[in-house]
């Protein structure tokens, strides 16, 4: 699914310059469940950006099922995120003002699906997520887990093919995020890419494959862990 050829990403920031992914080559397949881990400053979450088209690649090659990402206009790219990919991170984004059924359809909203679909599609993923009581309830009316379940079920909102998450218990409690990450598991197990950024080893040891960066390159690749 993913292919990515000797990408780097540099940042100019006044007289430094900062060498966040320095040639990086990597794989992963349809279906896949990978942790990408290391330490604050290391490349991770850069890496994920990139592979969510949340940022662009100083250089190199990333090809999405044989599509140019890299090579990807503003509005390519843009519909890139919004059809292909699912984010989920770590402070939910959900919006306040609106209700879990409403901030489920937002993604759908901008991929032009109809109100009616909208709805009885944001409705049967809050259900699947374990939130079918919750639909009318705003994020100040739901406890920390139901957020990032909701949060979960936006990310699914368009069928996306591989969902990105970054640090998505960190917010959480032990008992909360681990019932967030038997969520994760299940959606892998039913044919998801899942890509979960962290540096909390537990959650890295659930995953089938542990990539490890330091100083923007990956320092190890390891499957079958945990």
């Amino acid at each position: 699914m993913i292919d990515i050829r000797k990408l780097t990403k540099t940042y100019v920031m006044g007289d430094n310059v900062i060498h966040a992914l320095g040639g990086v080559s990597l794989t992963i397949g349809r279906g896949e469940h990978v942790a990408i881990v290391g330490p604050s400053g290391s490349g991770k979450s850069t890496l994920m950006n990139v592979l969510g088209g949340l940022d662009r690649p100083t250089a190199g090659d990333y090809r999405f099922e044989d599509d140019p990402v890299a090579d990807y206009d503003d509005d390519e790219l843009a519909s890139f995120r919004n059809r292909r990919i699912g984010f989920v991170f770590q402070s939910f984004q959900l919006l306040p003002r609106l209700t879990a059924v409403q901030n489920v359809e937002l993604p759908m909203i901008y991929a032009g699906i109809p109100a009616a679909e909208r709805r009885d599609r944001a409705v049967a993923l809050l259900e699947r997520v374990g939130l079918g009581d919750r639909l009318a309830n705003k994020p100040t009316q739901m406890s920390g887990g139901q957020q990032q379940r909701v949060a979960i079920a936006r990310a699914l909102a368009n069928a996306p093919d591989l969902l990105l998450a970054d640090e998505p218990t960190g917010a959480l409690d032990t008992a909360t995020g681990q019932e967030v990450l038997a969520l994760f598991d299940e959606l892998n197990s039913q044919g998801l890419t899942l890509c979960i950024v962290t540096h909390d080893n537990e959650v890295a040891a659930r995953a089938r494959r542990r990539i490890a960066f330091r100083d923007g390159h990956i320092v190890s690749d390891d499957r079958n862990v945990g």
